[in-house]
């Protein structure tokens, strides 16, 4: 524990503040992963934001991925030892990645650079905090057990949109004294992503489709937390508490940040950028975690100027940037080929909104309690110029989005996910003198069917012809790999077909239901 008395003094204490206010003081990091979301629905943020050199940050280029991602978690001093966190790190970030340097930078031209971050075992971004999150979190417990804080064991309860559901059940398969549940939109994933999460190995995890879209699965998983008598039920039977993996979680927000000071580094490495100049980041952006962690790493010292925010069609963050006002009311869900951006609540603006009010927990409390009773709100001018400082935004269609697949891979021959165009349309439209690092959060194989409409001039939405529509996910995306050349299919992806469904009830979409599905796994383990 010297160790972090000694990071204490270099970096300063730093306890975690509910951005509601309704924590009194400070939590540490251990208690902030393992309670997730704060009392009252605020989401925990560091109460001091360390401050990296360039020269700092250029050495992370001469260190292993998890040594840098090792290095940022030391600055913010969180409460376990260094050995620790060296090795959880060295445990997150090894042999189950696909390329050893975890996120590796494709350079398309001088100016356009893509951050490939779907190299881990789900072939999705998420796992470059899932892998990492699992591991803290256990540990965290089992230091909050041994200081005689903790004596249940842990449920985690996850909404997915799409990718953090499989990247969630990979990274607590069968960790101990956790079991965890995963609720998706029914029929509003990717076929590949469905059968990802239905067919998961594990003795703690369990799967359930919900009817509805995301924002409705969301909030009904939201209000399960809130529930205090639920929660007492589950602890009094069961001697289990809830928790979460979403991005809600500042575990799962700390390992995000870590990529963005690393890909800098790497970029003044290989000559593309000269050490301070600065760069912009694009983001394809649902729930705003993603974008928030490139925000961070700039705060913290990252010569980032602009944060590009992409939307698809589903355009309420593009809306709120470029007006000031975040308006659900009367705005209807879409499909799209990107539908791990189909949101409209995005529950990571909330630490936007604190960092950028000065921390004005009363003014959060008020937005929040706004958006859930009306559906909208509108920041202070004040506000709203601090956020025109940082981030511009703009919205790609449909059929933007996959002619953009289209033309990427006739420029260059890359291959790109529907995410990942919608971020590299925007970039096109908004970018500047600078050069841009595009977020991919995708392989492309985990949306065949919208590459393969790209690829061949097939409208967003129009059904595929009849024999391809015959095929599996996994058949299009070998037709699609042999058409193309494009033959990199992770092998978690291309053998789904032979893996055995094991979830497949979908229920009704309200709380009632969540909670009952949720007890009834529990209760059977």
């Amino acid at each position: 524990m010297n160790q972090y008395l000694n990071r204490a003094e270099h970096f300063g204490a730093n306890g975690y503040r509910d951005t509601r206010g309704k924590t009194e003081g400070t939590v540490s990091f251990t208690e902030a992963v393992i309670q997730g979301l704060a009392p009252g629905g605020g989401l925990f943020v560091p109460e001091a934001i360390p401050s990296f050199s360039l020269e700092d940050i250029q050495a992370l280029a001469d260190l292993p991925y998890a040594h840098r991602a090792a290095t940022l978690y030391k600055a913010f001093n969180i409460d376990l030892a260094d050995e620790e966190i060296d090795a959880l790190m060295d445990q997150a970030y090894g042999s189950n990645f696909d390329d050893p340097r975890i996120c590796p930078i494709t350079t398309l031209n001088d100016s356009t650079h893509i951050l490939e971050l779907w190299h881990g075992p789900t072939s999705a971004f998420k796992d470059m905090a899932l892998q990492c999150l699992p591991r803290f979190f256990s540990a965290s417990a089992q230091a909050l057990r041994d200081q005689g804080k903790l004596d249940h064991q842990f449920l985690i309860l996850v909404a997915t949109s799409g990718d953090t559901g499989k990247a969630a059940l990979e990274g607590f398969c069968d960790i101990d004294g956790v079991s965890i549940g995963v609720y998706y939109p029914h029929g509003g994933v990717s076929d590949i992503q469905r059968k990802q999460m239905v067919t998961q190995d594990g003795s703690n995890v369990c799967v359930w489709g919900v009817e509805g879209n995301f924002d409705d699965c969301q909030t009904g998983v939201k209000k399960a937390f809130a529930d205090e008598a639920f929660a007492q039920e589950l602890l009094e039977r069961c001697n289990v508490s809830l928790s979460s993996a979403n991005s809600i979680n500042w575990g799962r927000l700390l390992p995000q940040v870590v990529y963005y000071l690393s890909s800098y580094a790497e970029l003044v490495a290989q000559g593309h950028v000269a050490l301070g100049d600065p760069i912009d980041v694009c983001v394809p952006t649902g729930n705003f975690g993603n974008i928030l962690a490139a925000w961070y790493a700039k705060a913290i010292g990252t010569p980032i100027d602009m944060l590009l925010c992409a939307s698809n069609e589903n355009r309420v963050l593009t809306d709120f940037i470029n007006t000031g006002t975040y308006d659900i009311s009367d705005r209807p869900f879409l499909l799209t080929p990107s539908p791990s951006m189909d949101i409209l609540i995005s529950s990571n603006l909330e630490r936007q909104l604190y960092e950028l009010t000065g921390r004005n927990d009363e003014a959060i409390a008020q937005w929040m309690n706004d958006l859930s009773t009306t559906g909208t709100f509108r920041v202070d001018a004040e506000t709203f110029a601090k956020l025109r400082e940082s981030f511009s935004a703009d919205s790609t269609t449909n059929e933007e989005c996959l002619a953009t697949i289209r033309e990427v891979f006739d420029s260059y021959h890359y291959l790109m996910d529907p995410h990942t165009a919608v971020a590299y349309h925007a970039a096109e439209n908004l970018r500047g003198q600078n050069p841009v690092l595009v977020a991919s959060t995708a392989h492309w194989a985990k949306f065949g069917d919208n590459v393969y409409r790209a690829l061949h001039h097939i409208e967003a939405g129009a059904p595929l012809p009849s024999d391809i529509s015959a095929l599996t996910g996994c058949e299009l995306n070998t037709l699609i790999a042999d058409e193309t050349g494009c033959h990199n299919i992770p092998q978690g992806l291309a053998h789904l077909d032979t893996k055995p469904v094991r979830f497949t009830s979908v229920i009704q979409n309200n709380v009632e239901n969540i909670e009952n599905a949720a007890m009834n796994f529990i209760s059977e383990l």
